[in-house]
């Protein structure tokens, strides 16, 4: 293990029992790990927001991935879709989804004895426009990869080192990444979106993102699979035309996580 990997050990350990904000992607499971490695199992819970924007297949690996863990892996309901302010989908859209989730993790930690909740930012997220880590800071989460300044590199690192699966696994927003500030979400919309992207990945699709644009949808996929993407065009305009678009695009700049934050270069912004 690597230094920074040892001191996110001891954040961890200074922390006694934890609750971990889970979502089954290559961050926040490697923080799972080394919390239960370094704390032991009953001295942590994993807990996973479930709500629309959250895709049923990603809810089922990360209760594998818990289990394989050996940790205990809690549900808990978030109704951020319910709040007018997350709803409206603003540019801080993520810190009202965040304040929902973090909250009711509060709860958990308090309910359960443990001293702090902890989510799993790396040191690459200070680089993008992230208003969750802003509520996380007024809500006291910790973010012990942060902390420990581990990039993603490092994390994916120290993953495979652990024989984690996740450690080459895509990067995996929640579903309303995929609609553009300003237009409302709605749970029809996440479906829609969760259905098609399905499609795409049942069809060989490892990496792929579906940016709703209501009627157009834009398709991203890695550059290397445009070729691929373009030889099964006929299936994939005729999945996404029944499933409600009237115009299918493919990106030509490829798979780009966060591109719906391109609009906001040289915007101003205000984070609350």
């Amino acid at each position: 293990m690597g230094s920074k990997v040892r001191c996110c050990q001891h954040i961890l350990r200074t922390l006694e029992g934890v609750v971990v904000a889970f979502s089954g992607g290559v961050d926040s499971t490697l923080l799972l790990a080394l919390a239960a490695k370094t704390l032991g199992s009953p001295r942590v819970v994993a807990a996973i927001g479930l709500s629309p924007s959250l895709p049923e297949a990603e809810h089922r690996a990360a209760r594998e991935l818990a289990e394989g863990i050996g940790v205990e892996l809690v549900g808990v309901e978030t109704r951020e879709v319910e709040n007018p302010a997350y709803a409206a989908n603003p540019f801080n859209r993520c810190f009202h989804c965040k304040h929902e989730l973090f909250t009711r993790l509060k709860d958990l930690a308090d309910r359960r004895g443990l001293a702090a909740v902890v989510a799993g930012a790396n040191a690459d997220d200070l680089g993008d426009f992230r208003p969750g880590l802003e509520v996380g800071r007024l809500l006291g989460v910790r973010n012990p990869l942060l902390e420990a300044e581990l990039t993603k590199e490092d994390v994916r690192r120290a993953s495979r080192e652990m024989g984690l699966p996740t450690w080459d696994k895509p990067a995996m927003a929640c579903l309303a990444s995929r609609v553009p500030y300003g237009r409302p979400i709605t749970a029809a919309v996440l479906k829609r979106i969760e259905s098609a992207e399905d499609f795409l990945r049942q069809r060989g699709f490892r990496a792929c993102r579906l940016r709703d644009h209501e009627t157009v949808v834009r398709i991203e996929v890695p550059a290397a699979d445009l070729p691929r993407m373009l030889e099964m065009r006929e299936a994939v305009v005729s999945a996404l035309v029944a499933a409600g678009y009237t115009y299918v695009t493919l990106d030509l700049q490829g798979l780009r996580s966060g591109s719906m934050n391109e609009v906001l270069r040289g915007a101003d912004r205000v984070d609350n």
